[in-house]
């Protein structure tokens, strides 16, 4: 008896994942048939390709989560996430309010197994625990992206956390040296160990990876001589959340820098004048300026949705980046 199509969804496949599920299941894919590839109900791991069914092991299940829950991102200055690296732990009053810790929450309501454990509740809250995952199934992923694009490592994490094993680091930048047709962003809120490992244990300079730091306000300023002397081809900035001045900060050495107020329910203000003082600095020293958003509150400091304030200081929008990525 023939068995009926299951019921599909939308998503179409990453060709690295469907290469991923045909080298477990031992079975082989033309390129016409990959891109009609459809993954069925969420609740199951079968793989429908034509008449062919096939059930897909762990290791290929937790790809299709990771592609359909991150990959794709809103975030205005990158085109995808990566997230080799899962949990992490609040260091410094940026971090109160970050988004990932909510988002790890929603990911293993769903069931995906990687962000499981990794929050305990505070209130309404959801907050780091400190457990944190190195994930080496997904260092496959970016071997499966064939078009170039600016790729934000670590969204929901920190690639420089002090759980993370130098060797893992070690690893990732492998794969960002095997994929340079990639733009790689990493950002730390712990540039100092960025340093130390990378000054000794990478021994390249990649063209495709972008370094940046944190920095949400003065109190955290030194961050930035920290990733000073970071071997880099790009450093960057971000001035995100902003919730304090920063003052005259020295961008000797920082390619790019990030802006952006607070967004959600417990947002903090940010201030027209503080911004101001970095596009000044970033005039004076030839750093690109891009302005992500208000946030939460505008420049006339008034609360409203983060679409509604937008994106536009001093008449405009700001997008630069960084020179050699816009010559």
């Amino acid at each position: 008896m023939t068995r009926p199509p299951p019921k599909l969804i939308s998503d179409h496949l990453p060709r690295a994942l469907v290469k991923d599920a045909f080298h477990f299941s031992g079975g082989k894919i033309s390129n016409a048939d990959r891109r009609g590839c459809t993954w069925p109900a969420r609740s199951t791991n079968n793989f429908h390709l034509g008449t062919t069914y096939l059930t897909l092991p762990t290791h290929a299940s937790k790809l299709k989560e990771e592609y359909q829950s991150m990959a794709e991102t809103q975030i205005e200055w990158t085109d995808a996430t990566w997230n080799p690296v899962a949990g992490c732990t609040i260091v410094t009053a940026g971090c109160t309010n970050c988004y990932a810790m909510q988002m790890a929450l929603r990911l293993e309501a769903m069931g995906v197994p990687k962000y499981v454990g990794l929050t305990r509740k505070s209130g309404v809250r959801a907050i780091w625990n400190g457990v944190v995952r190195e994930d080496r199934a997904s260092l496959q992923i970016p071997y499966g992206w064939r078009k170039p694009r600016k790729i934000f490592v670590n969204s929901m994490s920190d690639l420089f956390h002090e759980s993370v094993s130098e060797d893992f680091i070690v690893d990732v930048w492998r794969v960002m040296r095997e994929t340079p047709h990639h733009s790689y962003q990493i950002l730390t809120k712990r540039p100092a160990r960025m340093a130390d490992i990378v000054s000794r244990a990478i021994p390249d300079v990649l063209p495709n990876v972008w370094l940046g730091a944190s920095v949400e306000n003065a109190a955290v300023v030194s961050r930035i001589d920290d990733l000073r002397v970071v071997p880099s081809a790009i450093r960057f900035i971000s001035f995100e959340p902003l919730i304090g001045s920063v003052g005259a900060v020295d961008l000797t050495g920082i390619h790019w820098a990030i802006v952006g107020g607070e967004s959600g329910h417990s947002a903090r203000p940010i201030r027209e004048e503080w911004v101001d003082e970095i596009y000044t600095q970033c005039d004076s020293f030839k750093t690109a300026f891009f302005f992500k958003q208000w946030g939460t509150w505008g420049k006339d400091n008034k609360k409203r949705s983060k679409k509604a304030n937008g994106r536009e200081y001093r008449g405009r929008t700001w997008n630069e980046m960084p020179a050699t990525l816009e010559a």
